[in-house]
């Protein structure tokens, strides 16, 4: 119930009061990898293209833009090799995106925010995103700026979650 008000929240354009005091908290099926990165086990009832469908309209109510995607996988497919599915996920607010890079050039490596959606040779698909309380921890950012921050970071792990749970 706690997700669904915030998303709610958020949706309404309330977020910068609501996120500066609460967390969005991530799928149990989320936990921390490697290189400072999420990955996130999908529901085993829970296609890829279930969660694709899911984290685009969840981005479509948060108003956060999906502005790349790139079918890595069928890239490779075309160039004579084999890969499992791999694909990644670009989604961006680019007003927030440009006063962070105002702020400092280094937050330019990090946009657009992505979600990679990766097929292991198992078969088992994973959402895979990077740990952004990590990476804001680490920014030292002014307040204005952290609560954007949180924003982002919200409507990425909801995105994430969405996905994960097939929660169309």
């Amino acid at each position: 119930m706690k997700k669904i008000l915030i998303t709610f929240l958020l949706s309404l354009g309330f977020c910068l009061n609501v996120q500066a005091q609460e967390m969005f908290k991530l799928s149990d099926q989320c936990q921390e990898d490697v290189m400072n990165m999420i990955k996130c086990k999908l529901g085993d009832d829970v296609s890829a293209d279930d969660a694709i469908d899911s984290m685009k309209l969840r981005a479509n109510l948060l108003n956060f833009k999906l502005v790349g995607h790139m079918p890595l996988s069928e890239q490779v497919t075309a160039m004579g090799g084999k890969s499992n599915r791999m694909e990644i996920f670009q989604f961006c607010d680019a007003m927030i995106a440009a006063q962070m890079v105002k702020h400092s050039l280094a937050f330019a490596g990090y946009l657009p925010c992505r979600i990679s959606v990766v097929v292991d040779d198992n078969g088992q698909a994973w959402l895979i995103t990077l740990n952004m309380d990590k990476t804001m921890g680490d920014a030292n950012l002014p307040k204005e700026l952290k609560n954007l921050g949180m924003k982002v970071r919200n409507n990425i792990y909801s995105i994430i979650t969405a996905g994960v749970e097939g929660d169309l």
